[in-house]
């Protein structure tokens, strides 16, 4: 293990290489699925297939992304493992959203359990989360000291409004990543800051799609640069020309969003190109969140491109879904 972000730099680049390139995701994207799964098995993720279903294409790209991704915090210290732990917190907080949003809605626990990947928190504690019967036997379970989402995960399994209860996560995550980025230095929080301006746009959008109009400031997360509360509630309210505020901040790719699905596709690609700014940071955490979120991106691609072809679903239902200029 290393202490510097050297060394981390150096096992980055060197998996750097697993990358799947373009080519497979413009094929993948027109195959049925059994040559999805040709396909799937003739790359990196191939060793981790060990069945022909939905559900085994979702435990390979789970299973790879931990023996791949996740497992980099193992092999630094200091302020590189630091840097990488708020990474992969952001992964704890996407899986706890995934089993929050399954309990509510009582889905099967298969419907997420191939899913979950990457994170702090291990896998046999994420398993029993998902088992759990209701909301509160699952805050029951995460007791970890320490971890800046256990207290926030209690405290939104007592809250009725789903999307209330998300808040509460991510007052919580951004919170404790925006804190510790800034004791790093370098693009971490810039990056966290955009992510959170982001987040609080599409908390808004959602409060506007269902109608919300009382108290749609308890849904604004603090912290961020450019969504102030005053142009949260606004764009929440649905005002015409709120988003169009942001035109002249780095938010701009969103200012034109429309409704919720633009908006995350423009969100999601304002990300990816805010990481990739950091592919040459070798001696911070850039070339570390660039990687972590390029691989992130890579995962969800092949669990959308592997529902087109096992549904059967037509081209053109995913293609913008998949693609990133």
């Amino acid at each position: 293990m290393a202490d510097d972000f050297g060394y981390l730099a150096a096992r980055v680049r060197a998996r750097r290489a697993e990358m799947l390139p373009e080519g497979f995701f413009s094929e993948a994207l027109r195959v049925d699925f059994r040559d999805f799964l040709r396909l799937l098995a003739e790359t990196p993720y191939g060793a981790h297939l060990a069945g022909e279903t939905l559900t085994d294409v979702d435990r390979a790209v789970a299973a790879y992304f931990d023996a791949r991704v996740a497992d980099l915090p193992a092999l630094a210290s200091g302020d590189a493992a630091r840097a990488l732990r708020l990474l992969f917190l952001r992964a704890d907080l996407l899986n706890l959203k995934a089993i929050l949003r399954a309990k509510a809605a009582n889905r099967p626990a298969e419907e997420v359990r191939g899913r979950l990947s990457g994170g702090t928190l291990p896998r046999p504690l994420l398993e029993a989360l998902l088992e759990a019967p209701d909301l509160a036997s699952m805050a029951q379970l995460l007791v970890l000291p320490g971890h800046p989402l256990a207290a926030a995960v209690r405290a939104a399994a007592r809250i009725g409004d789903p999307l209330r209860a998300e808040v509460v996560l991510d007052r919580a995550f951004f919170a404790a990543v925006l804190k510790e980025a800034r004791e790093l230095g370098g693009l971490l929080a810039d990056y966290f800051q955009l992510e959170l301006d982001l987040t609080n746009v599409g908390t808004a959008l959602k409060l506007a799609a269902l109608g919300v109009k009382e108290n749609v400031e308890d849904y604004y997360v603090p912290g961020g640069r450019y969504v102030t509360p005053a142009l949260f509630i606004r764009i929440a309210q649905g005002e015409p020309g709120a988003l169009a505020e942001l035109a002249d901040t780095p938010l701009a790719p969103v200012a034109e969003a429309g409704d919720l699905k633009n908006f995350e596709r423009a969100a999601r690609c304002l990300l990816l190109d805010a990481a990739r700014k950091g592919r040459y940071d070798v001696l911070g955490p850039g070339l570390a969140l660039d990687f972590v979120r390029r691989k992130e991106w890579e995962a969800a691609r092949l669990r959308l491109l592997a529902r087109r072809a096992y549904y059967n679903l037509p081209v053109e239902a995913v293609e913008e879904e998949v693609v990133c200029s």
